[in-house]
């Protein structure tokens, strides 16, 4: 089982999952982007080795490191995490996927005014799709803490955050322009492993509508295509004080599938 995070927090986030799934009989681990550090202090010190990674790169990183795997492991991903993880599960290079408020994919077109303002720090400078951009505490309480408490968004904040590349986002906004986007998934694979879509009701970043639309991107596989929404929760799902209630989900639904 491998566990992707997605931009702005460091993989060392996945922590409390990876104890709860070792404890239920899995062997996880949350190997971190290419060119993150094993620290949150490393990542924040060092932002230029994060940078400039797109897409496709990640992908690749993560290709390799399941091919030196004796069998396809399962795959929980949140935000960018969750669209890297479809393109793996869509190359046949996963058992399962479970995507937590997965960034949009390739032919999605809702594009709310939330996701918009969430993303603005990078967008606001074309010369962002080159460098790492960190969010300020004010800035992730909008595009992660809006459902907790300015306390703990805080909290979160300074715990977790680390720059992220700009690259990724300026792909996926072109995605539905480029016919060979690396935001591009397939979605019609009908032998591959079955996939858990989670939203958050309250995510700026990923809101609910993406996710639904992202569903009708597979209405023609015939392959397992699960949704699951928590009405409550925003982008932090997977790391605020109700990350319980949605690993817990994830597991139900990966045990009902004899995975």
């Amino acid at each position: 089982m491998i566990f992707i995070h997605g931009l702005w927090l460091h993989a060392s986030s996945w922590q409390p999952w990876i104890d709860l799934f070792r404890k239920a009989g899995y062997d996880p681990s949350a190997p971190g982007w290419p060119g993150d550090p094993d620290t949150v202090d490393e990542a924040r010190a060092n932002p230029e080795g994060i940078a400039d990674h797109g897409i496709d790169d990640v992908v690749a990183h993560y290709a390799e490191i399941i091919s030196a795997l004796p069998a396809k492991p399962i795959l929980i991903g949140h935000s960018f995490g969750g669209m890297i993880a479809q393109k793996l599960l869509g190359q046949d290079l996963a058992a399962a996927t479970v995507a937590i408020d997965a960034a949009q994919i390739k032919g999605v077109l809702p594009l709310p005014l939330s996701a918009l303002r969430a993303t603005l720090p990078v967008f606001k400078n074309p010369r962002n799709k080159h460098r790492a951009v960190s969010l300020t505490a004010e800035q992730f309480r909008y595009a992660f803490g809006n459902a907790v408490t300015a306390e703990e968004s805080q909290q979160l904040f300074e715990t977790w955050t680390i720059p992220a590349p700009g690259k990724p986002l300026f792909e996926a906004a072109a995605a539905n322009f480029d016919p060979h986007s690396p935001a591009a998934v397939n979605t019609n694979n009908e032998l591959r492993g079955p996939l858990l879509l989670i939203t958050g009701g309250k995510d700026h970043t990923v809101p609910e509508s993406v996710t639904r639309a992202t569903l009708k991107q597979y209405r023609h596989s015939e392959a397992v295509t699960d949704i699951l929404d928590f009405p409550d929760r925003a982008h932090s799902l997977t790391i605020d004080s109700g990350w319980r209630d949605v690993a817990d989900a994830s597991l139900t639904w990966l045990r009902a599938h004899g995975l």
